[in-house]
């Protein structure tokens, strides 16, 4: 793809503008840890929502939507009820306030409420910041996937590069080179740059979000769709089986579904509103998402921060979802019959956003979606190594140190994490599994002990602990024995 002189310098110019902005604000973050990671708690709820809401548009993942609603037609919509639907109304309505009014920094701290400081209680916190840093490096990794496939499909410039008998690839450099970028500001201005960043980030992705919509009602009409898709793909409700025939239309589609093991959709959504309930009953996992919360001025805020994230700013998002899947439906399909059985559903949002944008319009647009990876990535950076400074260095190593030592201390864990997540990234072969495995296999060994120490009252240290290290070890040799 040849991209324009002003598309490239409508890029440039927002990649110096976010490195700015996360220096100039850089400064309040050296104070001390509460500073550097949570913002000193001094940040008004609403700002949070929408960094909070900006963390969830990651690029990866709307890439995973765009390939689902493709395939899935509007019963795509349900896929979310497996956790995040459910997980904000659950934060919503009770569990962020009883979180914010411990008054704690990280997840693994909160448990010191529940099981005190004897010998289960610091088992159960250790085990917390070990899945804390698994998921956060597993998030990493997963976005190094999407930004690397995503790069290589709209950056004329071949990076593949050679570092002695190893051969990096193109896709893989872009990926390193972007995570690179990011990291400067997210690790140099903590919790404030990161918000600051996020809040300019959102608002050019609602942007791009709108802009795509609205090219595809222009481009697409009904008639065009019916043509191009199966009967039942426009109906939200379902029967005993999905009955969605691609057969004559892209086979290699159908053949996706009996992998997915979706055929029988009706037990798949019992068993999406189970899992979405339960896990969302476990609170949010030790993330960017649960140190929004412990960020807010006070429980109210809490709250509220996740009312608004869930009620209000999610809808951009599934707007261009919606846009960028009946743009390539309609004129790519095609070409996705030509691929036959290597089709590749995780190239679809590049393809639509390369042959349907204008020039200008299309280097906001790969601003917005570059924006969409920054600040999903930043959020990760910021909030991992909380738990491994504050509980673990803090906590048992060094109690004792100045406010400038933690934050340089913070300043390498942080490096640290990146580092190993890029290079887990390097492996991953595929986003939907990386998704799969982060959405079902990790957090499903998270789920059980998690909701227990919310509902039962003698459920103990000892219990979580090894809830938590049975449900980490048999998610990391899941993968081994299941598809």
């Amino acid at each position: 793809m040849n991209l324009q002189p002003l598309d490239i310098g409508i890029v440039i110019g927002y990649l110096v503008l976010t490195i700015l902005i996360g220096f100039l604000i850089s400064k309040r973050a050296s104070k001390n840890l509460d500073s550097y990671f949570l913002g000193g708690r001094s940040i008004p709820w609403y700002i949070l929502g929408i960094s909070n809401a900006s963390g969830m548009f990651d690029i990866t993942g709307t890439m995973w939507f765009v390939s689902i609603l493709f395939v899935y037609g509007l019963k795509g919509a349900w896929m979310p009820w497996m956790w995040p639907i459910w997980n904000q109304i659950f934060l919503m309505v009770f569990l962020a306030a009883w979180l914010r009014r411990s008054n704690v920094m990280t997840g693994a701290e909160w448990l010191r409420t529940r099981f005190d400081e004897d010998r289960g209680g610091r088992l159960s916190h250790i085990i917390v910041v070990i899945f804390a840093i698994i998921s956060v490096i597993g998030f990493i990794a997963y976005t190094f996937a999407g930004i690397g496939k995503f790069a290589t499909s709209f950056f004329p410039w071949d990076l593949t590069t050679q570092i002695g008998s190893t051969v990096i690839s193109s896709e893989n450099m872009y990926a390193l080179l972007i995570m690179c970028f990011t990291s400067i500001y997210a690790i140099k201005g903590g919790m404030y740059s990161v918000v600051a960043t996020e809040i300019m980030q959102f608002l050019v992705m609602t942007v791009s979000c709108f802009i795509v919509g609205v090219i595809a009602m222009n481009l697409v009409t009904a008639e065009q769709l019916n043509a191009v898709i199966p009967l039942g793909w426009k109906d939200l409700f379902f029967g005993w089986k999905l009955n969605l025939d691609w057969s004559n239309l892209i086979p290699s589609v159908t053949n996706k579904i009996k992998i997915d093991g979706y055929e029988y959709f009706s037990i798949i959504f019992m068993i999406m509103i189970f899992k979405g309930i339960l896990a969302s009953i476990a609170g949010p996992v030790p993330s960017y998402d649960l140190q929004r919360i412990l960020s807010t001025k006070s429980p109210r805020d809490a709250a509220r921060m996740t009312g608004f994230t869930s009620l209000v700013l999610f809808i951009p998002r599934f707007f261009m979802v919606a846009g960028l899947t009946v743009l390539v439906l309609v004129y790519f399909s095609p070409k996705l019959v030509a691929m036959g059985p290597d089709i590749d559903f995780e190239m679809v949002l590049p393809y639509a956003v390369s042959n349907f944008i204008p020039t200008g319009l299309l280097g906001l647009l790969l601003a917005g979606l570059i924006a969409a990876f920054m600040s999903t990535y930043a959020a990760y950076v910021n909030a991992g190594p909380a738990y491994i400074v504050n509980d673990i260095y803090k906590k048992f190593i060094n109690p004792n140190a100045s406010n400038k030592r933690y934050i340089n201390m913070s300043y390498l864990v942080s490096l640290v994490v990146v580092t190993i997540g890029i290079v887990f990234g390097f492996f991953i072969d595929s986003i939907d599994s990386m998704t799969k495995w982060i959405v079902s296999s990790l957090y499903g060994g998270y789920t059980a002990a998690n909701v227990l120490k919310w509902i039962w009252w003698r459920f103990n240290g000892y219990g979580y602990f090894g809830g938590m290290l049975t449900g980490l070890v048999a998610s990391s040799f899941i993968p081994f024995f299941f598809s």
